[in-house]
């Protein structure tokens, strides 16, 4: 395990609009308001885009995601971590439940998934911590590095 301390910063209140770009639209918002560490909550609707929901063999490196597309509107909640990249960049790995007539399917967001109406997002900053996503050569991902 790794860990580091930090202190709450601010908190913004975001209301996502039909079509906004997840995560793409948070990380612009971090990268303009100069969030480096912050946790993210979502609560709302998606639509057309993709998840990973797991790698297709557990023991497989890097691993082969299984991408399962979501083509219909679905009530989603998520939690995520905001850390900066390699770039000094803020990227999001955001993870989700997606409910739809009564089928549920949980993930990993990928770029490109859109707001479906609505999406209510509290983005809570982490200050006083130098975490970082870095390449882990193994497994293929960037990983988070807690630091101060």
């Amino acid at each position: 395990m790794k860990a580091a301390e930090g202190k709450v910063g601010r908190v913004f209140v975001i209301r996502l609009e039909d079509e906004d770009v997840i995560p793409d639209c948070l990380e612009k918002f971090a990268e303009e308001k100069e969030v480096k560490t912050g946790l993210v909550t979502l609560i709302g609707g998606v639509t057309e885009g993709n998840i990973v929901t797991g790698p297709r063999q557990t023991t497989e490196m890097p691993p082969d995601p299984m991408i399962t597309p979501v083509d219909e509107a679905h009530e989603t909640l998520g939690v995520g971590v905001l850390a900066l990249d390699e770039k000094e960049r803020p990227k999001l790995h955001l993870h989700g439940a997606l409910g739809r007539t009564g089928s549920v399917k949980v993930g990993c967001f990928r770029p490109g998934l859109k707001t479906w109406l609505v999406g209510e997002v509290i983005i809570t900053e982490i200050t006083g911590v130098e975490s970082r996503r870095v390449l882990d050569e193994k497994s293929g991902f960037t990983l988070l590095k807690p630091g101060n």
